[in-house]
C-alpha cells in the first residue's frame, strides 16, 4: 500500500510569521499544530511528501515549480522542491502555504503537488484520490491543505452565517475519526455558501484513503476559528 499517512492542515497566509507581523502569536497555537503536524507525518518514513490544495483547477505542478507571497505583501517565493530554471510561477495559495509548511521542517525528502479544482464534484474528488494511490510508487505521506468555513462571525470573511458552526463539527468529527465516507458527504453546494476551501481536497483525502484499503485511524489537533475561519489540523494513519 503506497499510501501510508496523511495530515490535513489550513493554509492562511498568516501562518507565516512575517506576514502575520503583530498577531503572529494569536496563531502560535495553530503554527506549533500544524508542525508537529508535518512532523508525524515524517515520521511515518515515507519515500515522498505529495502536497495537495484546491486551485482554480485540477493539474499537477513541476518539482521546481512555486508560488508568491507577494500578493499578501511580502517578496518571497516558495518552491515544492527543486530550485531551478525549469519552474514556473503556478501555485495557488494552498500549495503555496503546504511548500512552505514541508520546507519549514527541514526535511530532504522528495515532494510531488497537486491541485484539485476547488468546484470539483465529490465523485471527481474519489476518483483522483484513488488515482493519485494507483499513480505513485513507494511510500507516499499525503499533506492536505484546507481551511473549513469563513462565517463565523459578524467579522468573518463571509459574514456570519448560523449554518457554520454544525458544517465545521461535522468535518471535525470526521477527521478526528478518520470518516472517508463523512467527507465524502459534504454537500459542494453548502461548502461554497460557507466559503470553505477544503471541501475538495478532503474529499480526494478521503477518496485515496478508500482506494488504499486498510484499518485508518485519525487524531485531531487542532480546530479553532480566529478571525471568523475554522481551522483544522488532524493526522490520519493506517493501524
Amino acid at each position: 500500500m503506497p499510501l501510508v499517512a496523511a495530515a490535513v492542515c489550513p493554509h492562511p497566509p498568516l501562518l507565516v510569521p512575517e506576514l502575520a507581523g503583530a498577531a503572529a502569536p494569536e496563531l502560535d497555537d495553530l503554527g506549533a499544530a500544524a508542525d508537529a503536524a508535518v512532523a508525524r507525518l515524517l515520521a511515518a518514513d515515507p519515500g515522498v511528501i505529495l502536497l495537495l490544495g484546491a486551485g482554480p483547477e485540477t493539474e499537477r505542478f513541476g518539482t521546481a515549480d512555486y508560488g508568491s507571497l507577494l500578493p499578501f505583501g511580502l517578496h518571497h517565493y516558495v518552491r515544492i522542491w527543486h530550485t531551478n530554471c525549469a519552474g514556473v510561477e503556478a501555485l495557488p495559495l494552498s500549495l503555496t502555504i503546504g511548500a512552505w509548511l514541508v520546507n519549514r521542517s527541514g526535511t530532504e525528502l522528495p515532494r510531488l503537488a497537486r491541485a484539485v479544482a476547488a468546484d470539483a464534484s465529490p465523485a471527481d474528488c474519489a476518483a483522483l484520490g484513488a488515482d493519485l494511490v494507483a499513480e505513485t510508487d513507494g511510500r507516499v505521506a499525503l499533506l492536505v491543505l484546507g481551511d473549513g468555513s469563513a462565517c463565523r462571525g459578524v467579522k468573518a470573511p463571509g459574514y456570519d452565517d448560523p449554518r457554520a458552526p454544525a458544517y465545521d463539527e461535522r468535518v471535525a468529527l470526521a477527521l478526528a475519526d478518520a470518516d472517508a465516507e463523512a467527507l465524502l458527504g459534504l454537500d459542494p453546494v453548502l461548502s461554497a455558501e460557507l466559503k470553505v476551501a477544503g471541501r475538495a481536497p478532503w474529499q480526494v483525502l478521503a477518496g485515496a484513503v478508500r482506494a488504499a484499503g486498510g484499518d485508518w485511524r485519525g487524531e485531531l489537533s487542532y480546530h479553532q476559528a480566529p478571525y471568523g475561519v475554522s481551522y483544522f489540523v488532524a493526522n490520519w494513519a493506517c493501524a
